[in-house]
Parts: C-alpha cells; sequence; structure tokens
C-alpha cells in the first residue's frame, strides 16, 4: 500500500523528536510520517516549516523549542551554528555518549537484526582541544576580506575563525600567525572558482606526546613572497614548533593537498607515539587525530584480540600499520594487507623503526591475499579489520570466513556497515560477541566500535537454556549479571567461560 504523505513543502508543524540521525540531525515522527530536523534533540517537542517533501521522508527548519531536552546546553562555539565542523555543541557529553551508544545499538538491532547489546561509550576524558591535525580552508569574501576557518555545512564556503575549539591550541597558533602574515604582506587566497590565488590551506600537526608540532601551508604555486618572514614569525608564535612544511597543488581541484611536497624548515616529519611504539608523521601521512582516544581503541582490540604471544594475526586493511604494530609485541606473528601502496611502505618503514622484526606488510586485495597465506601453510589465529566507512567488501568477508580464525576483532568508523557485515559473518560462522563504542570524535555525530566475533564450533560452542528463577535475583533485576550466569554455567555445566563470550 503506498503511503501518504501528510506534509507539503511550506507546512508548519509540531512534532516530537525520538532520536538522532547519523549527522546528528533530530528525528520524529509526523503522523507516521519521518522528518528530519537539524538542531534538535531526543524528547524535545519543536515547531518545524517543512523545507523538503521526498517519498520517504521530509527535512525541516526549526522554528522554535516548544519543549527543551533537559541535556541541551549552549554551543560554546561562537560559530557552531554556521560551520560543519560540529553536529552536537548542543547536547552535554553525557548525552552525547548516550546518543551514541544508541546509534550503534539502533544499527546493531534494525540493521543486523543482532541479539548484541552495545556497551557503554568509552568517553574522553577532555572533549575539547582533541585534533591533534587540523586543515584551515583560506578563501576571500565579495568584497575581498581574508576568510580562515571552517568549511559550512554541505558547502565549500569559508566560515570565518580565529580559532576551532576542538583542535589543539599549537593549531590554532599556526592558523592566527599565517594569517597575520597574510594581510600583513597582502598575500592572497586561492579562489576555486577562478583558480587563482596562493593560499590554499593552512594545516598544523601536533605531537601530543612529544610536543612537537608541524606547520603546512598548502599552496597553488611554487613561490611563496616573503616565507623567511613566515618562518620567523611561526617559530616565534608557535610553542614546540620543529618544521614548516609547505605543499603544492595547482590542480583546480578541492582536494586539499597535492603531489608535491618541499621542507621550508626543519625535518621532514616530527616525533609521536601510540603506547610503546612511535611514529614519525610527515605532512601528508595518517595519523589517528584524538591521540588519547586511539589509545583506548586500540587497547580494546588488543584486549578483544586476547594475544597469549604464541598467536598469528592478520590485520586487514591495515593503512600505516598502527594496528598491527601495536598488537606485534604480544603476537607471534603479524601479517598486514592493505591495497595502497604508499601507505604500505609507511607501514614497513614504522615496523623497520619499532624494531618489529614478527610484522610483514603485503600491497594487494586481502580477498587474494588472505587464501594466498592460507595456500602457504598460514593459518592466522586472529583476524583483524579496519575498513572505510563503507565497511568490508564482501568477498573480503567471506575470504575471512574461509580462512577460518578463531577470533575477529572489527575496528569501525561507521555503524550501519558494522552491522551489516556482522550480519553476513554470523551466516558464515561466527557469533557477535560484544560491541564497545568508543568517542573518538567529541562534538561531532562520528562514533567508531570495537567488536569481537568468535567462531562457532560444534565441539566448543553450546546453547545454555538459564532459567531466571534458579537465580538469586529479586524483582528489580530483570537480567542475570555475567558473574551469575558464569556461577550458574559453572555449577549446572561445569564449564568455566569468560565474560567476552557470553552472549
Amino acid at each position: 500500500m503506498k503511503q501518504i504523505i501528510p506534509v507539503k513543502q511550506g507546512d508548519n508543524i509540531t512534532l516530537t523528536i525520538n532520536g538522532l540521525g547519523s549527522s546528528g540531525e533530530g528525528v520524529g515522527k509526523y503522523e507516521g510520517f519521518t522528518v528530519f530536523v537539524k538542531g534538535t534533540l531526543p524528547e524535545e517537542e519543536v515547531r518545524v516549516k517543512i523545507t523538503l517533501v521526498k517519498k520517504s521522508y521530509a527535512v525541516g527548519a526549526l522554528e522554535e523549542i516548544v519543549k527543551a531536552s533537559a541535556e541541551r546546553v549552549e554551543p560554546a562555539c561562537p560559530v557552531y551554528k554556521e560551520c560543519g565542523g560540529c553536529q552536537l555543541q548542543h547536547l552535554s557529553y553525557k548525552g552525547q555518549l548516550a546518543c551514541k551508544r544508541q546509534q550503534v545499538q539502533d544499527a546493531l538491532t534494525r540493521i543486523g537484526h543482532l541479539d548484541l547489546e552495545a556497551l557503554p561509550v568509552l568517553g574522553a576524558a577532555e572533549p575539547w582541544s582533541y585534533r591533534n591535525k587540523m586543515q584551515f580552508p583560506a578563501a576571500a569574501d565579495a568584497e575581498g576580506v581574508l576568510q580562515i576557518g571552517c568549511y559550512a555545512t554541505a558547502t565549500h564556503s569559508v566560515v570565518d575563525t580565529d580559532a576551532c575549539m576542538i583542535s589543539k591550541e599549537a593549531n590554532n597558533a599556526i592558523m592566527k600567525t599565517v594569517r597575520t602574515w597574510m594581510q600583513h604582506y597582502n598575500i592572497s587566497a586561492y579562489d576555486e572558482k577562478t583558480g587563482k590565488g596562493l593560499v590554499r590551506h593552512i594545516m598544523g600537526r601536533v605531537g601530543v606526546h612529544s610536543g612537537e608540532v608541524m606547520a603546512v601551508i598548502i599552496t597553488s604555486g611554487y613561490d611563496i613572497p616573503h616565507r623567511g618572514v613566515l618562518i620567523e614569525w611561526l617559530k616565534r608564535h608557535v610553542p614546540g614548533l620543529v618544521s614548516v612544511v609547505q605543499n603544492i597543488n595547482k590542480k583546480q581541484t578541492n582536494v586539499v593537498m597535492g603531489s608535491k611536497t618541499r621542507v621550508l624548515y626543519g625535518p621532514e616529519s616530527i616525533k609521536d607515539s601510540l603506547g610503546s611504539l612511535s611514529f614519525h608523521i610527515s605532512a601528508q601521512a595518517f595519523f589517528q587525530v584524538n591521540s588519547e582516544q586511539a589509545e583506548k581503541l586500540y587497547n580494546k582490540a588488543l584486549e578483544f584480540a586476547a594475544l597469549s604471544g604464541k598467536e598469528t594475526v592478520v590485520d586487514v586493511y591495515c593503512g600505516t600499520g598502527t594496528i598491527s604494530l601495536y598488537l606485534a609485541r604480544h603476537a607471534k606473528q603479524v601479517y598486514g594487507i592493505e591495497i595502497v601502496a604508499p601507505a604500505i611502505e609507511n607501514a614497513k618503514k614504522n615496523a623497520e623503526e619499532n624494531k618489529c622484526a614478527n610484522a610483514e606488510f603485503i600491497c594487494g586485495d586481502a580477498a587474494v591475499e588472505l587464501p594466498k597465506l592460507l595456500a602457504g601453510g598460514v593459518r592466522p589465529d586472529v583476524v583483524v579489520v579496519d575498513p572505510p566507512r563503507a565497511g568490508c567488501e564482501q568477498k573480503v568477508l567471506a575470504a575471512i570466513a574461509e580462512v577460518q580464525p578463531e577470533r575477529v576483532v572489527y575496528v569501525s568508523c561507521n555503524p550501519a556497515s558494522l552491522a551489516r557485515d556482522l550480519a553476513f559473518m554470523e551466516q558464515h560462522g561466527y557469533k557477535a560477541i560484544v560491541a564497545q563504542p568508543v568517542d573518538m570524535f567529541p562534538m561531532t555525530s562520528h562514533v567508531e566500535s570495537v567488536c569481537l566475533l568468535s567462531k562457532l564450533n560444534a565441539k566448543q560452542h553450546i546453547e545454555v537454556e538459564i532459567k531466571t528463577d534458579e537465580l538469586d535475583l529479586t524483582a528489580a533485576e530483570s537480567k542475570a549479571t555475567y558473574d551469575e550466569i558464569k556461577g550458574y554455567v559453572l555449577e549446572k555445566h561445569e564449564l568455566k567461560v569468560s565474560s567476552l563470550y557470553i552472549s
């Protein structure tokens, strides 16, 4: 039966918001029809003007908050409403963590149809000033006035700002110094429409543990007027500065960086660490932008891998090898597979610098390379995947299932593709045991997750029915705890089980 659309463009309606969408927008129902409203929060009653109508949903603009959420707060950033960098500053941090957990839970239940409860999100001790890398676009407004800051939501219009509140302060100092230099010497900003102008972006990179800072100026041409002054000003005004790098991007494109980079001052890279591992970070190298939360993410992946030092691990979508090397200290052998050749070269350098002789990196398609490893006698005990937002290719998942590792650790940046891939693996002999969300990007709508899957073995896997009336539970306790379940299984079946394997 065809759904009747109860709204049209221009309508003013009142609705209750009951959740958040994947981009942080509020979601409500009007006569059973889905309406998305930016800037609203769960449990809020709002008046909305409909701006767009599609077959299955509508989009509305917030006109009035009739009843505000108890978790609504005043955004700290003065350009929050215009800027597209953050989506959740109007929600308390406690509320953000609750909504991100619900986002993961909804994906597991509705997309994956999984009987799996998302654990409480591992939040950040400091949800501000966490980004160790920041890139600020430069442009001129209609009157020719210099604008440096962040892009407005879903546009390439630059919102001018003196500082980003989720960036490390050194990155803001770089931006302020370059702005002063451009204004003082009348250095032109790049115009995407005409292809004219010199400065395209200003980038900062901060070694959180080393204290080293790199400034990167991305230009449309090779020559930089008054570059000596720029270097001296950066050295004077940016604490910890050790490197100034120029990246040249002559193409008329919205891709930030070009292929040619030259060092203007200091070394070509800065140093930083994750756990006991050290890394050299160049202007173009990948490195997790939230160092503190990355360690929590990797430690959780290490916990789920449950390594004793005897295991063989394969890390699929290994990138520059950060997770591979993090696990290598606790495994017998690690193989990293990545289809992007420059990333593999970086991974090999990282392994050499960290003296990880038991880590080998392979450039190729995991769906091809995994069977090759198996044919060569490699039997992985653990497979780790850390795919892009689109998730794993099905042929890669099928290859993993064919290899039959005891455990799969799935690191995800997209709950929807995670749930889809977990459902596939559950149809191919694996059980999703635990899902742990991690807040890598406070104030934004993004959430990462680490999930453990265990191979179902007919000789080792049993179904145990537990009747709650056999447990010592009060009327207020609707679910048994892990300890109660472990005690019950030990008493009734003489089996010791880990909490990780109770689902």
